[in-house]
Protein backbone atom coordinates (compact mmCIF):
# COMPACT_ATOMS: atom_id res chain seq x y z
CA UNK A 1 0.00 0.00 0.00
CA UNK A 2 2.78 2.48 0.87
CA UNK A 3 4.41 1.97 -2.54
CA UNK A 4 1.17 2.78 -4.34
CA UNK A 5 0.50 6.18 -2.74
CA UNK A 6 3.39 8.10 -4.33
CA UNK A 7 2.60 6.58 -7.75
CA UNK A 8 -1.08 7.65 -7.60
CA UNK A 9 -0.10 11.13 -6.46
CA UNK A 10 2.19 11.50 -9.46
CA UNK A 11 -0.77 10.78 -11.74
CA UNK A 12 -3.76 13.00 -10.79
CA UNK A 13 -6.26 10.99 -12.85
CA UNK A 14 -5.17 7.74 -11.21
CA UNK A 15 -5.45 9.31 -7.80
CA UNK A 16 -8.97 10.60 -8.44
CA UNK A 17 -10.01 7.20 -9.81
CA UNK A 18 -8.93 5.62 -6.53
CA UNK A 19 -11.07 7.97 -4.43
CA UNK A 20 -14.12 5.71 -4.09
CA UNK A 21 -14.80 5.73 -0.35
CA UNK A 22 -14.55 7.96 2.69
CA UNK A 23 -11.57 5.90 3.85
CA UNK A 24 -9.57 6.45 0.65
CA UNK A 25 -6.57 8.76 0.74
CA UNK A 26 -7.99 12.26 0.23
CA UNK A 27 -5.20 13.87 2.26
CA UNK A 28 -3.63 16.87 0.56
CA UNK A 29 -5.84 16.69 -2.55
CA UNK A 30 -5.96 20.21 -3.99
CA UNK A 31 -9.59 21.19 -4.58
CA UNK A 32 -11.37 24.38 -5.61
CA UNK A 33 -15.02 24.52 -4.51
CA UNK A 34 -17.21 27.00 -6.40
CA UNK A 35 -20.25 28.44 -4.68
CA UNK A 36 -21.03 28.97 -1.02
CA UNK A 37 -24.68 27.94 -0.96
CA UNK A 38 -25.95 24.84 0.82
CA UNK A 39 -24.28 22.34 -1.49
CA UNK A 40 -21.02 24.28 -1.80
CA UNK A 41 -20.70 24.75 1.95
CA UNK A 42 -21.36 21.03 2.51
CA UNK A 43 -18.78 20.09 -0.14
CA UNK A 44 -16.10 22.34 1.34
CA UNK A 45 -16.83 21.13 4.87
CA UNK A 46 -16.70 17.48 3.76
CA UNK A 47 -13.44 17.87 1.84
CA UNK A 48 -11.79 19.66 4.76
CA UNK A 49 -12.92 16.83 7.03
CA UNK A 50 -11.30 14.38 4.62
CA UNK A 51 -8.00 16.23 4.82
CA UNK A 52 -8.07 17.83 1.37
CA UNK A 53 -6.60 21.27 0.76
CA UNK A 54 -9.59 23.43 -0.17
CA UNK A 55 -10.08 26.90 -1.61
CA UNK A 56 -13.67 28.17 -1.94
CA UNK A 57 -14.78 30.80 -4.46
CA UNK A 58 -18.05 32.74 -4.48
CA UNK A 59 -19.06 35.93 -6.22
CA UNK A 60 -21.05 37.36 -3.33
CA UNK A 61 -19.58 39.33 -0.44
CA UNK A 62 -22.67 39.52 1.78
CA UNK A 63 -22.48 39.31 5.59
CA UNK A 64 -24.01 35.84 5.36
CA UNK A 65 -21.27 34.68 3.00
CA UNK A 66 -18.56 36.19 5.18
CA UNK A 67 -19.98 34.33 8.18
CA UNK A 68 -19.95 31.06 6.23
CA UNK A 69 -16.40 31.77 5.15
CA UNK A 70 -15.31 32.29 8.76
CA UNK A 71 -16.87 28.95 9.72
CA UNK A 72 -15.11 27.10 6.91
CA UNK A 73 -11.75 28.61 7.82
CA UNK A 74 -12.23 27.36 11.37
CA UNK A 75 -12.88 23.76 10.18
CA UNK A 76 -9.77 23.68 8.00
CA UNK A 77 -10.55 25.20 4.61
CA UNK A 78 -7.38 26.97 3.43
CA UNK A 79 -8.96 30.05 1.88
CA UNK A 80 -12.33 31.53 0.91
CA UNK A 81 -12.28 34.05 -1.95
CA UNK A 82 -15.37 36.26 -2.07
CA UNK A 83 -16.23 38.73 -4.82
CA UNK A 84 -16.89 38.69 -8.55
CA UNK A 85 -13.22 39.25 -9.41
CA UNK A 86 -12.38 35.81 -8.04
CA UNK A 87 -14.91 33.98 -10.23
CA UNK A 88 -13.13 34.85 -13.47
CA UNK A 89 -9.94 32.80 -12.92
CA UNK A 90 -9.05 29.36 -11.62
CA UNK A 91 -7.14 29.93 -8.37
CA UNK A 92 -4.14 28.01 -7.14
CA UNK A 93 -4.39 25.89 -4.00
CA UNK A 94 -1.38 26.32 -1.73
CA UNK A 95 0.60 27.79 -4.62
CA UNK A 96 -0.06 24.84 -6.95
CA UNK A 97 -2.65 24.17 -9.63
CA UNK A 98 -5.81 22.44 -8.34
CA UNK A 99 -6.30 18.75 -9.03
CA UNK A 100 -10.12 18.92 -8.83
CA UNK A 101 -12.97 21.41 -8.95
CA UNK A 102 -16.21 20.66 -7.08
CA UNK A 103 -18.89 23.03 -8.30
CA UNK A 104 -22.24 24.10 -6.98
CA UNK A 105 -25.00 23.08 -9.41
CA UNK A 106 -26.04 26.60 -10.34
CA UNK A 107 -22.70 27.43 -11.95
CA UNK A 108 -22.96 27.12 -15.74
CA UNK A 109 -20.33 25.24 -17.75
CA UNK A 110 -19.40 28.43 -19.61
CA UNK A 111 -18.71 30.33 -16.38
CA UNK A 112 -15.12 31.64 -16.75
CA UNK A 113 -13.59 29.77 -13.78
CA UNK A 114 -15.18 26.48 -14.83
CA UNK A 115 -14.26 27.04 -18.47
CA UNK A 116 -10.66 27.65 -17.40
CA UNK A 117 -10.68 24.41 -15.39
CA UNK A 118 -12.02 22.46 -18.34
CA UNK A 119 -9.43 24.00 -20.67
CA UNK A 120 -6.67 23.05 -18.24
CA UNK A 121 -7.94 19.47 -18.02
CA UNK A 122 -8.93 19.76 -14.36
CA UNK A 123 -11.86 17.39 -13.61
CA UNK A 124 -15.09 19.03 -12.46
CA UNK A 125 -17.44 17.20 -10.10
CA UNK A 126 -20.70 18.21 -8.53
CA UNK A 127 -21.71 17.55 -4.94
CA UNK A 128 -23.58 14.41 -5.99
CA UNK A 129 -20.47 12.91 -7.58
CA UNK A 130 -18.50 13.68 -4.42
CA UNK A 131 -21.26 12.16 -2.27
CA UNK A 132 -21.20 8.95 -4.29
CA UNK A 133 -17.43 8.75 -3.90
CA UNK A 134 -17.58 9.02 -0.10
CA UNK A 135 -20.79 7.06 0.57
CA UNK A 136 -18.94 3.98 1.84
CA UNK A 137 -17.37 4.40 5.26
CA UNK A 138 -16.14 1.81 7.70
CA UNK A 139 -18.48 1.29 10.63
CA UNK A 140 -21.54 2.87 8.95
CA UNK A 141 -24.36 1.60 6.79
CA UNK A 142 -24.03 2.17 3.06
CA UNK A 143 -27.44 3.23 1.84
CA UNK A 144 -29.23 2.29 -1.35
CA UNK A 145 -29.90 5.30 -3.55
CA UNK A 146 -33.30 5.87 -5.15
CA UNK A 147 -32.86 8.79 -7.54
CA UNK A 148 -35.45 11.03 -9.17
CA UNK A 149 -35.35 13.73 -11.81
CA UNK A 150 -37.81 15.40 -14.17
CA UNK A 151 -38.91 18.86 -15.12
CA UNK A 152 -41.55 18.88 -12.40
CA UNK A 153 -42.65 16.81 -9.41
CA UNK A 154 -39.21 15.85 -8.11
CA UNK A 155 -39.61 17.21 -4.59
CA UNK A 156 -43.07 15.70 -4.19
CA UNK A 157 -41.88 12.31 -5.43
CA UNK A 158 -38.82 12.03 -3.20
CA UNK A 159 -41.01 13.13 -0.29
CA UNK A 160 -43.42 10.31 -1.06
CA UNK A 161 -40.52 7.87 -1.39
CA UNK A 162 -39.21 8.92 2.02
CA UNK A 163 -42.66 8.52 3.57
CA UNK A 164 -43.07 5.02 2.09
CA UNK A 165 -39.63 3.95 3.29
CA UNK A 166 -40.36 5.20 6.80
CA UNK A 167 -43.68 3.33 6.76
CA UNK A 168 -41.70 0.20 5.90
CA UNK A 169 -39.58 0.68 9.02
CA UNK A 170 -36.46 1.85 7.22
CA UNK A 171 -34.13 4.61 8.32
CA UNK A 172 -34.49 6.90 5.32
CA UNK A 173 -34.18 10.52 4.23
CA UNK A 174 -35.04 12.66 1.20
CA UNK A 175 -32.10 14.84 0.17
CA UNK A 176 -30.19 16.33 -2.75
CA UNK A 177 -31.88 19.18 -4.56
CA UNK A 178 -34.35 19.48 -1.69
CA UNK A 179 -33.93 20.14 2.01
CA UNK A 180 -30.82 18.37 3.29
CA UNK A 181 -27.73 18.58 1.05
CA UNK A 182 -26.73 15.08 -0.01
CA UNK A 183 -23.29 15.36 1.58
CA UNK A 184 -24.83 16.24 4.94
CA UNK A 185 -26.98 13.11 4.66
CA UNK A 186 -23.98 10.98 3.73
CA UNK A 187 -22.06 12.18 6.79
CA UNK A 188 -24.80 11.17 9.24
CA UNK A 189 -23.06 9.24 12.04
CA UNK A 190 -25.47 6.31 11.94
CA UNK A 191 -25.99 6.01 8.20
CA UNK A 192 -29.19 5.17 6.34
CA UNK A 193 -30.90 2.14 4.91
CA UNK A 194 -32.04 4.08 1.85
CA UNK A 195 -31.84 7.68 0.68
CA UNK A 196 -34.22 9.29 -1.81
CA UNK A 197 -32.19 11.70 -3.92
CA UNK A 198 -33.74 14.53 -5.91
CA UNK A 199 -31.45 15.45 -8.81
CA UNK A 200 -31.75 18.59 -10.91
CA UNK A 201 -30.49 18.79 -14.47
CA UNK A 202 -27.70 21.03 -13.15
CA UNK A 203 -26.57 18.39 -10.65
CA UNK A 204 -26.74 15.65 -13.24
CA UNK A 205 -24.59 17.68 -15.62
CA UNK A 206 -21.75 17.54 -13.09
CA UNK A 207 -22.35 13.89 -12.11
CA UNK A 208 -20.19 11.30 -13.84
CA UNK A 209 -20.82 7.96 -12.17
CA UNK A 210 -23.40 6.79 -9.67
CA UNK A 211 -25.03 3.36 -9.36
CA UNK A 212 -28.52 3.84 -7.94
CA UNK A 213 -30.69 0.91 -6.94
CA UNK A 214 -33.55 2.45 -8.93
CA UNK A 215 -33.98 5.63 -10.96
CA UNK A 216 -36.85 7.63 -12.44
CA UNK A 217 -37.45 10.43 -14.92
CA UNK A 218 -40.90 11.79 -14.12
CA UNK A 219 -41.49 13.99 -17.15
CA UNK A 220 -39.72 16.28 -19.60
CA UNK A 221 -40.58 19.72 -20.89
CA UNK A 222 -38.69 22.78 -22.03
CA UNK A 223 -36.94 24.32 -19.04
CA UNK A 224 -33.56 25.84 -18.14
CA UNK A 225 -32.73 26.19 -21.83
CA UNK A 226 -30.76 29.32 -20.93
CA UNK A 227 -28.46 27.21 -18.70
CA UNK A 228 -28.05 24.13 -20.89
CA UNK A 229 -28.01 25.89 -24.25
CA UNK A 230 -30.71 23.72 -25.85
CA UNK A 231 -33.58 21.41 -24.95
CA UNK A 232 -31.56 18.49 -26.35
CA UNK A 233 -28.68 19.22 -23.98
CA UNK A 234 -31.12 19.53 -21.09
CA UNK A 235 -32.60 16.10 -21.91
CA UNK A 236 -29.15 14.56 -22.30
CA UNK A 237 -28.25 15.63 -18.77
CA UNK A 238 -31.55 14.30 -17.41
CA UNK A 239 -30.92 10.94 -19.13
CA UNK A 240 -27.68 10.46 -17.17
CA UNK A 241 -29.78 9.44 -14.17
CA UNK A 242 -30.44 6.01 -15.70
CA UNK A 243 -26.78 5.13 -16.27
CA UNK A 244 -25.51 2.16 -14.22
CA UNK A 245 -28.86 1.62 -12.44
CA UNK A 246 -28.90 -1.77 -10.71
CA UNK A 247 -32.53 -2.90 -10.33
CA UNK A 248 -35.14 -0.78 -12.11
CA UNK A 249 -35.43 2.26 -14.37
CA UNK A 250 -38.84 3.92 -14.00
CA UNK A 251 -40.13 5.88 -16.99
CA UNK A 252 -43.32 7.75 -17.87
CA UNK A 253 -45.49 5.68 -20.22
CA UNK A 254 -47.17 8.87 -21.41
CA UNK A 255 -43.85 10.45 -22.45
CA UNK A 256 -42.06 8.18 -24.96
CA UNK A 257 -38.88 10.24 -24.68
CA UNK A 258 -38.32 8.86 -21.19
CA UNK A 259 -38.59 5.31 -22.54
CA UNK A 260 -35.97 6.07 -25.18
CA UNK A 261 -33.68 7.35 -22.44
CA UNK A 262 -33.92 3.99 -20.69
CA UNK A 263 -33.35 2.10 -23.93
CA UNK A 264 -30.16 4.07 -24.59
CA UNK A 265 -28.82 3.86 -21.03
CA UNK A 266 -25.92 1.60 -20.05
CA UNK A 267 -27.56 -0.13 -17.08
CA UNK A 268 -26.36 -3.07 -15.02
CA UNK A 269 -27.15 -6.66 -15.93
CA UNK A 270 -30.66 -7.61 -14.84
CA UNK A 271 -31.94 -4.05 -14.47
CA UNK A 272 -35.61 -3.81 -15.52
CA UNK A 273 -37.45 -1.10 -17.45
CA UNK A 274 -40.70 -0.32 -15.61
CA UNK A 275 -43.23 2.31 -16.64
CA UNK A 276 -45.96 4.18 -14.79
CA UNK A 277 -49.20 5.52 -16.21
CA UNK A 278 -52.27 7.30 -14.87
CA UNK A 279 -54.31 4.92 -17.07
CA UNK A 280 -54.84 1.15 -16.90
CA UNK A 281 -51.43 -0.53 -16.66
CA UNK A 282 -50.16 -3.37 -18.79
CA UNK A 283 -47.58 -5.93 -17.74
CA UNK A 284 -44.46 -4.50 -16.04
CA UNK A 285 -46.28 -1.23 -15.34
CA UNK A 286 -47.85 0.65 -12.45
CA UNK A 287 -51.13 2.46 -13.02
CA UNK A 288 -54.71 3.13 -11.98
CA UNK A 289 -57.73 0.80 -12.09
CA UNK A 290 -61.14 1.85 -10.74
CA UNK A 291 -59.68 4.47 -8.41
CA UNK A 292 -56.94 2.15 -7.14
CA UNK A 293 -53.18 2.51 -7.56
CA UNK A 294 -51.92 -0.88 -8.71
CA UNK A 295 -48.63 -2.65 -9.37
CA UNK A 296 -48.28 -5.08 -12.31
CA UNK A 297 -44.49 -4.98 -12.26
CA UNK A 298 -43.11 -6.23 -8.96
CA UNK A 299 -44.96 -9.53 -8.53
CA UNK A 300 -44.45 -13.01 -9.92
CA UNK A 301 -47.71 -13.42 -11.84
CA UNK A 302 -47.73 -9.95 -13.40
CA UNK A 303 -49.33 -11.30 -16.56
CA UNK A 304 -52.57 -12.08 -14.70
CA UNK A 305 -52.55 -10.19 -11.41
CA UNK A 306 -52.07 -6.76 -9.93
CA UNK A 307 -51.25 -5.68 -6.40
CA UNK A 308 -53.27 -2.91 -4.81
CA UNK A 309 -51.00 -0.14 -3.52
CA UNK A 310 -53.57 2.39 -2.35
CA UNK A 311 -56.51 4.52 -3.40
CA UNK A 312 -56.66 7.88 -5.13
CA UNK A 313 -58.22 9.32 -1.99
CA UNK A 314 -55.02 8.43 -0.12
CA UNK A 315 -53.44 11.37 -1.97
CA UNK A 316 -55.65 13.92 -0.24
CA UNK A 317 -58.60 16.15 -1.14
CA UNK A 318 -57.02 17.38 -4.40
CA UNK A 319 -55.37 14.63 -6.50
CA UNK A 320 -54.62 16.02 -9.97
CA UNK A 321 -53.27 13.73 -12.65
CA UNK A 322 -49.64 14.72 -12.24
CA UNK A 323 -49.81 14.01 -8.50
CA UNK A 324 -51.08 10.50 -9.26
CA UNK A 325 -48.15 10.01 -11.64
CA UNK A 326 -45.73 11.16 -8.95
CA UNK A 327 -47.22 8.68 -6.47
CA UNK A 328 -46.90 5.81 -8.95
CA UNK A 329 -43.28 6.69 -9.73
CA UNK A 330 -42.50 6.79 -6.01
CA UNK A 331 -44.24 3.46 -5.53
CA UNK A 332 -42.23 1.91 -8.36
CA UNK A 333 -38.94 3.07 -6.87
CA UNK A 334 -39.61 1.60 -3.44
CA UNK A 335 -41.18 -1.58 -4.81
CA UNK A 336 -37.94 -2.14 -6.73
CA UNK A 337 -36.12 -2.63 -3.42
CA UNK A 338 -38.84 -4.79 -1.88
CA UNK A 339 -41.00 -2.34 0.09
CA UNK A 340 -44.36 -4.10 0.68
CA UNK A 341 -47.63 -2.75 -0.79
CA UNK A 342 -49.08 -1.82 2.58
CA UNK A 343 -46.10 0.46 3.28
CA UNK A 344 -46.74 2.22 -0.03
CA UNK A 345 -50.33 2.85 1.05
CA UNK A 346 -49.38 3.94 4.56
CA UNK A 347 -46.67 6.19 3.19
CA UNK A 348 -49.07 7.94 0.85
CA UNK A 349 -51.55 8.49 3.65
CA UNK A 350 -48.85 9.92 5.91
CA UNK A 351 -47.27 12.15 3.27
CA UNK A 352 -47.98 15.87 3.48
CA UNK A 353 -47.11 17.83 0.35
CA UNK A 354 -44.96 20.89 0.79
CA UNK A 355 -46.38 24.37 0.67
CA UNK A 356 -46.80 26.13 -2.66
CA UNK A 357 -47.73 22.94 -4.55
CA UNK A 358 -51.43 23.06 -5.49
CA UNK A 359 -52.06 24.27 -1.96
CA UNK A 360 -55.64 25.12 -1.05
CA UNK A 361 -55.40 28.55 0.58
CA UNK A 362 -59.05 29.55 0.99
CA UNK A 363 -62.59 28.77 -0.11
CA UNK A 364 -65.19 31.51 -0.04
CA UNK A 365 -68.26 32.40 -2.10
CA UNK A 366 -67.87 29.02 -3.84
CA UNK A 367 -64.45 30.10 -5.18
CA UNK A 368 -61.27 28.10 -4.50
CA UNK A 369 -58.00 29.97 -4.06
CA UNK A 370 -55.05 27.72 -4.99
CA UNK A 371 -51.36 28.48 -4.49
CA UNK A 372 -49.04 26.66 -6.90
CA UNK A 373 -46.08 29.01 -6.81
CA UNK A 374 -43.84 25.97 -7.38
CA UNK A 375 -45.13 25.97 -10.98
CA UNK A 376 -42.03 27.79 -12.18
CA UNK A 377 -42.28 26.76 -15.84
CA UNK A 378 -45.00 26.09 -18.44
CA UNK A 379 -44.94 22.32 -17.90
CA UNK A 380 -45.73 22.67 -14.21
CA UNK A 381 -48.44 25.23 -14.91
CA UNK A 382 -49.88 22.89 -17.54
CA UNK A 383 -50.41 20.22 -14.88
CA UNK A 384 -52.02 22.72 -12.52
CA UNK A 385 -54.37 24.17 -15.11
CA UNK A 386 -55.40 20.67 -16.23
CA UNK A 387 -56.65 19.92 -12.70
CA UNK A 388 -59.45 22.51 -12.85
CA UNK A 389 -62.26 23.60 -15.17
CA UNK A 390 -63.01 27.33 -14.78
CA UNK A 391 -59.84 29.21 -13.91
CA UNK A 392 -58.91 32.78 -13.12
CA UNK A 393 -55.20 32.40 -13.71
CA UNK A 394 -52.56 34.52 -11.95
CA UNK A 395 -49.34 34.06 -13.93
CA UNK A 396 -46.10 35.65 -15.04
CA UNK A 397 -42.54 36.16 -13.89
CA UNK A 398 -39.07 35.36 -15.21
CA UNK A 399 -39.66 33.11 -18.26
CA UNK A 400 -36.16 31.52 -18.55
CA UNK A 401 -36.24 31.53 -22.35
CA UNK A 402 -39.30 29.29 -22.80
CA UNK A 403 -42.39 29.66 -25.00
CA UNK A 404 -45.97 29.94 -23.73
CA UNK A 405 -47.81 29.32 -27.00
CA UNK A 406 -48.51 25.63 -26.43
CA UNK A 407 -49.56 26.18 -22.82
CA UNK A 408 -52.10 28.87 -23.72
CA UNK A 409 -53.42 26.88 -26.68
CA UNK A 410 -53.97 23.79 -24.52
CA UNK A 411 -55.93 25.60 -21.82
CA UNK A 412 -57.72 28.48 -23.52
CA UNK A 413 -61.02 26.64 -23.02
CA UNK A 414 -60.73 26.64 -19.23
CA UNK A 415 -59.52 30.22 -18.75
CA UNK A 416 -62.05 32.76 -17.46
CA UNK A 417 -59.50 35.56 -17.08
CA UNK A 418 -55.77 36.02 -16.66
CA UNK A 419 -54.08 38.36 -14.18
CA UNK A 420 -50.47 39.09 -15.10
CA UNK A 421 -47.71 39.54 -12.54
CA UNK A 422 -43.97 39.79 -13.12
CA UNK A 423 -41.65 42.66 -13.99
CA UNK A 424 -41.89 41.88 -17.71
CA UNK A 425 -44.79 39.59 -18.64
CA UNK A 426 -44.40 40.27 -22.35
CA UNK A 427 -43.82 36.68 -23.48
CA UNK A 428 -46.95 35.38 -21.76
CA UNK A 429 -49.00 38.42 -22.78
CA UNK A 430 -48.01 37.85 -26.39
CA UNK A 431 -49.06 34.21 -26.30
CA UNK A 432 -52.42 35.22 -24.81
CA UNK A 433 -52.98 37.80 -27.57
CA UNK A 434 -52.20 35.22 -30.24
CA UNK A 435 -54.10 32.22 -28.90
CA UNK A 436 -56.68 33.56 -26.42
CA UNK A 437 -57.74 36.96 -27.79
CA UNK A 438 -61.19 36.77 -26.18
CA UNK A 439 -59.91 36.05 -22.65
CA UNK A 440 -59.75 39.15 -20.41
CA UNK A 441 -56.14 39.89 -19.47
CA UNK A 442 -55.67 42.10 -16.41
CA UNK A 443 -52.42 43.74 -15.35
CA UNK A 444 -51.51 44.40 -11.74
CA UNK A 445 -51.20 47.94 -10.46
CA UNK A 446 -47.50 47.55 -9.63
CA UNK A 447 -45.33 46.99 -12.68
CA UNK A 448 -42.80 49.64 -13.63
CA UNK A 449 -41.56 50.76 -10.23
CA UNK A 450 -38.55 48.45 -10.44
CA UNK A 451 -38.02 44.90 -9.26
CA UNK A 452 -37.53 43.29 -5.90
CA UNK A 453 -39.48 41.65 -3.09
CA UNK A 454 -41.37 44.77 -1.98
CA UNK A 455 -42.70 45.43 -5.47
CA UNK A 456 -43.64 41.77 -5.83
CA UNK A 457 -45.70 41.74 -2.65
CA UNK A 458 -47.53 44.89 -3.69
CA UNK A 459 -48.16 43.40 -7.13
CA UNK A 460 -49.58 40.23 -5.56
CA UNK A 461 -52.03 42.22 -3.45
CA UNK A 462 -53.18 43.96 -6.62
CA UNK A 463 -53.37 40.64 -8.50
CA UNK A 464 -55.55 39.04 -5.83
CA UNK A 465 -57.79 42.09 -5.78
CA UNK A 466 -58.28 41.96 -9.55
CA UNK A 467 -58.83 38.19 -9.54
CA UNK A 468 -61.50 38.58 -6.90
CA UNK A 469 -63.26 41.21 -9.02
CA UNK A 470 -63.77 38.77 -11.92
CA UNK A 471 -64.13 35.43 -10.09
CA UNK A 472 -67.60 33.87 -10.09
CA UNK A 473 -69.08 31.00 -8.05
CA UNK A 474 -67.55 27.73 -9.24
CA UNK A 475 -64.29 29.33 -10.34
CA UNK A 476 -60.78 28.51 -9.17
CA UNK A 477 -58.32 31.35 -8.70
CA UNK A 478 -55.06 29.60 -9.50
CA UNK A 479 -51.69 31.22 -8.88
CA UNK A 480 -49.48 29.03 -11.10
CA UNK A 481 -47.00 31.50 -12.59
CA UNK A 482 -45.34 29.30 -15.25
CA UNK A 483 -42.19 31.33 -14.61
CA UNK A 484 -39.39 31.78 -12.12
CA UNK A 485 -39.84 34.20 -9.25
CA UNK A 486 -36.55 36.09 -9.02
CA UNK A 487 -37.71 39.15 -10.96
CA UNK A 488 -39.98 40.36 -8.16
CA UNK A 489 -39.56 37.87 -5.31
CA UNK A 490 -36.78 36.26 -3.32
CA UNK A 491 -37.94 32.74 -4.22
CA UNK A 492 -40.99 30.75 -5.29
CA UNK A 493 -41.75 30.33 -1.58
CA UNK A 494 -41.67 34.10 -1.08
CA UNK A 495 -44.03 34.46 -4.03
CA UNK A 496 -46.36 31.80 -2.62
CA UNK A 497 -46.35 33.42 0.80
CA UNK A 498 -47.18 36.76 -0.81
CA UNK A 499 -50.21 35.13 -2.41
CA UNK A 500 -51.26 33.50 0.87
CA UNK A 501 -50.94 36.81 2.69
CA UNK A 502 -52.87 38.69 0.01
CA UNK A 503 -55.69 36.14 0.05
CA UNK A 504 -55.80 36.32 3.85
CA UNK A 505 -56.23 40.10 3.63
CA UNK A 506 -59.03 39.61 1.12
CA UNK A 507 -60.79 37.09 3.36
CA UNK A 508 -60.54 39.48 6.30
CA UNK A 509 -62.05 42.26 4.19
CA UNK A 510 -64.91 39.92 3.34
CA UNK A 511 -65.40 39.21 7.04
CA UNK A 512 -64.15 35.64 6.65
CA UNK A 513 -60.81 35.94 8.41
CA UNK A 514 -59.88 33.80 11.36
Amino acid sequence: MTSEIPESRSDPSARLAALTSWDADWTGLRVVVTGLGLSGFAAADTLADLGAHVVVVDGQESPEHRAKADTLLIVGVQDVLLGERHTAVLPDVGGLAPELVVTSPGWRPDQPLLAAAAAAGVPIWGDVELAWRVRERAGRKTADWLVVTGTNGKTTTVGMVESMLLAAGQRAIACGNVGTPILDAIRDPEGWDTIAVELSSFQLHWTHHIEPAASAVLNLAEDHVDWHGSFEAYCADKAKIYEHTRLACLFNEEQPMTMRMVEEADVQEGCRAISFTTDTPGRSMLGVVDGLLVDRAFLADRANQALELGELQDLGPIAPQHQVANALAAAGLVRAIGVPPEAVRDGLRAYRPGDHRIQLVAQADDVLWINDSKATNPHAADASLAAFTDVVWIAGGLPKGVSYDELVTRHVGRLRAVVLIGADPGELAGALRRHAPDIPVLSTAVRDTGTGPSDGHQAMVAAVREANAVARPGDVVLMAPAAASMDQFESYADRGNAFIDAVARLMEAKGLGS
